[in-house]
């Protein structure tokens, strides 16, 4: 069998200088000096134990997340790429991305992270208002975060994220619209838009800090999307916006039901066999117990093959967030189920999903309810 799926690759590198009290990522605060090289030699033990699951096919993206990867030397994440390409061959044009934090110290590392294979940089600058900045608890100011994007560009990067929230605490839609006027001045390729959600098992979970209504919320998220178009970028996922051409493929990769490898402490993947079968493979969280394991099989904390109805739901509840939607070829090639079902939810949802030319999306009401829309499509996985 040829594979058409795309074939991804996620790292992740679980600590943190501070952890952020609304996060709720695999992340541990730094233990002092990271021990990044014991980390290193379980990160390419763990890739040669997955690595008959992909033996052959070709990497089109990898991904530096956390935590804070930009927390690691250069000289590691240089190893780390140099071990996975003596494992697995790399698309000409692979996108590689490393998370980073804005905070000068790290921003002194872009140059070598440059060097050691990075080409795409993002940034998690959330806000650009100090006062807010102190309120999600983070680590870097304003000015910290508009040095990192100028070292960033001094050092190479032609594609830089940049992460931004809205709907932050005592946030009305007049500051929110001064931050992304802010971050739009700083020209990233992409800008993740996203709403600050109060997150079961988080400090702000446990102490709700008073943050807008869902009517002003809405507020802040139209004015953002008139003013983001305006700006020259285009919407191509619910919370990701992008300059022409500049669309995250990772992530992208993740919508449309792609296939990825997972090394890392808690890191999750996914793949497909030549029989069409779905493995979802998850390693163990804590990274002390991950590094004793890597390299066998006690460093799976999960596996499982979703049935019929997971892959149904699994493949629409990210495909339908894109703008553009799917390939209906793709949706059939993916999930290995018969195409025809896509036209049945076409027809009882006339308002809701379009199917034209062998692609399905959703219609304008059918994005402001996909919440709703899967619920009622998938009710047995819901």
């Amino acid at each position: 069998m040829r594979f058409d799926i795309p074939l991804a690759l996620y790292v992740h590198l679980p600590w943190c200088v501070r952890k952020c009290p609304y996060c709720d990522f695999n992340s541990h605060t730094a233990p002092g000096a990271l021990p990044e090289d014991a980390y290193v030699d379980a990160l390419l033990r763990d890739l040669d134990h997955d690595l008959p699951l992909a033996r052959g096919r070709e990497l089109t993206s990898i991904f530096f997340g956390g935590g804070t990867p930009s927390l690691f030397e250069p000289g590691s994440i240089r190893r780390i790429l140099e071990g996975v390409r003596e494992r697995l061959p790399l698309t000409a044009d692979c996108e590689i991305t490393m998370e980073a934090n804005p905070g000068t110290v790290e921003a002194a590392r872009f140059a070598g992270f440059r060097e050691a294979g990075i080409n795409r940089l993002s940034l998690g600058v959330q806000s650009l208002d100090d006062a807010m900045l102190r309120r999600l608890g983070r680590i870097h100011d304003a000015g910290q975060a508009r040095a990192a994007v100028a070292t960033a560009r001094a050092a190479g990067f032609d594609n830089i994220n940049l992460d931004l929230m809205y709907a932050l605490p005592d946030q009305d839609p007049a500051g929110a619209a001064r931050d992304l006027d802010a971050l739009i001045a700083l020209a990233p390729e992409h800008i993740s838009h996203y709403q600050l959600t109060l997150e079961p098992g988080t400090p702000f979970h446990h102490r709700p800090p008073p943050v807008p209504n869902h009517d002003t919320a809405w507020t802040m998220h139209a004015d953002a999307e008139r003013r983001l178009t305006a700006a020259g970028y285009r919407r191509y996922e619910v919370s990701a916006w992008a300059r022409p051409d500049r669309t995250c493929r990772h992530n992208r990769n993740y919508w449309t039901y792609g296939d990825y490898l997972g090394i890392g402490a808690g890191a999750h993947g996914k793949l497909t066999d030549t029989a069409g079968n779905v493995l979802r493979r998850a390693k163990r969280h804590l990274p002390n117990r991950y590094m004793a394991a890597a390299g066998g099989p006690d460093a799976i904390a999960e596996e499982r093959r979703p049935d019929a109805t997971d892959r149904r739901f699994e493949f629409l509840m990210n495909a339908l967030r894109l703008d553009a939607g799917f390939a209906v070829a793709d949706y059939a090639a993916r999930t290995g189920l018969p195409a025809a079902e896509l036209d049945d939810l076409a027809r009882r949802h006339p308002d809701l999903l379009r199917l034209t030319d062998g692609h399905m999306a959703c219609t304008e009401r059918g994005r402001l309810y996909l919440d709703t829309l899967l619920a009622d499509l998938l009710p047995e996985a819901a």
